[in-house]
């Protein structure tokens, strides 16, 4: 899968298309809640994956920063968590590094320095628990806009910490029946809207306090530069910006506005280190099909078209002819149960019928527990059976 991947990459036609996408959500479930199928019990991710036919989709972090004059204390449902001063984090702001998700609960998180003190709250539920899900993000890191001066405390003083060896022995462990994806930072506004303020607060504060967002989002942007150029030696041929942009959020407007220049910054630095870009686009993609073309991105990864969104993948097949190329395409829903077989086969092989360039096939955004395995299992047999730019898969096979 991984040497497919590639050759799609490279915009060359290999003998089958590459299946990759992620079952670690529905594998974590099925675990938790033993109702894994019997002929898949006691297997592996990576063997799961390699019985059921579909590479493995693994993201991971390429580097860290330590954050320096910066104390973090963190505790779960009001017990001590964690505490350590100048730690090493992969995911600020997420702090995903230290939030517990195998158990429910309150994480609440605080990032203490000589200018005041920044908390962020993250929730996971007993459902989220048993689905294999992650917590969601309660409280976050920015509450008023007076907070931008101690977060530039904590960037101007973070150091980066390259993870590269990681990537490594990731690449080691998922072999050539899938892929590692080393993930950058979300650009400076869906960081902004994600991760720092919030989607509501950040609206409000671009119309009441548009000098201090904008220099938010210069700060970032000059982070971003800054980890853009660390990369320069990280050997990989493809990296992502991990976005989940969604058009309805992050409209037209506001992409031209504070998007579409930094990803084509971005892109073009990149691609001078001979690397591919793509961003992880599982929102409704519609309003910004035209956009994306114009962004420099080589991938819309987890591109999820209708019914999960608005955008039918028939639209941006159209639109995105000459780029960005797909990942994604088969929306989860369609390997719920309550999809008969004759709508779930109809649409497989509508898609199918319209492949007539490179793509990179994957079940978005998440298979989840309540997806079937077994359909999952039937697309890849599909796949294997027929070569690309004649993928039409015939009556009788289906």
């Amino acid at each position: 899968m991984r040497q497919r991947l590639l050759t799609v990459l490279r915009g060359e036609k290999p003998a089958h298309l590459p299946f990759i996408t992620r079952l670690e959500t529905w594998h974590k479930s099925r675990i938790r809640t033993n109702t894994i199928p019997e002929h898949l019990r006691g297997l592996t991710l990576d063997q799961v994956h390699a019985a059921v036919g579909i590479g493995r989709l693994k993201f991971s972090a390429p580097f860290a920063f330590r954050l320096r004059g910066v104390e973090v204390k963190a505790t779960f449902n009001g017990d001590p968590l964690f505490q350590a001063y100048e730690p090493t984090i992969e995911n600020f702001p997420g702090m995903w590094d230290i939030v517990p998700t195998d158990r429910p609960g309150e994480t609440a998180t605080e990032l203490i320095t000589p200018r005041g003190k920044l908390t962020l709250q993250h929730k996971l539920l007993p459902d989220s628990v048993l689905n294999g899900t992650d917590p969601y993000l309660k409280r976050h890191l920015i509450q008023d806009i007076d907070d931008l001066r101690i977060l530039e405390y904590i960037l101007e003083k973070a150091e980066y910490v390259p993870l590269y060896e990681k990537i490594h022995e990731d690449d080691t462990i998922v072999g050539e029946n899938g892929f590692v994806i080393p993930l950058l930072y979300r650009i400076p506004f869906q960081q902004v809207l994600l991760e720092y303020l919030g989607e509501v607060p950040l609206f409000r504060a671009l119309r009441q306090r548009p000098n201090q967002v904008r220099h938010l989002f210069e700060i970032l942007d000059q982070q971003m530069l800054s980890i853009i150029q660390e990369v320069t030696s990280l050997d990989v041929p493809y990296v992502e910006f991990p976005d989940n942009l969604h058009g309805p959020m992050t409209s037209p407007r506001l992409f031209n506005e504070f998007c579409l220049p930094m990803y084509q910054k971005y892109c073009d630095a990149l691609h001078a280190q001979g690397k591919k870009v793509g961003s992880h686009t599982d929102g409704d993609m519609r309003p910004l099909l035209n956009l994306l073309t114009q962004s420099g991105l080589d991938v819309c990864e987890s591109f999820s078209p209708f019914p999960l969104t608005s955008c039918t993948f028939e639209e941006a097949w159209c639109v995105w002819e000459k780029g960005p190329m797909i990942w994604g395409a088969i929306p989860s829903l369609i390997l719920e149960e309550w999809i008969s077989e004759d709508e779930f086969r109809a649409y497989m092989q509508n898609l199918f019928e319209k492949i007539d360039r490179p793509i990179i096939f994957g079940i978005v955004d998440l298979f989840m527990h309540h997806n079937s395995i077994e359909r999952a299992t039937s697309i890849a047999s599909w796949i294997e059976s027929n070569e690309l730019f004649d993928l039409k898969v015939n009556s009788s096979e289906v």
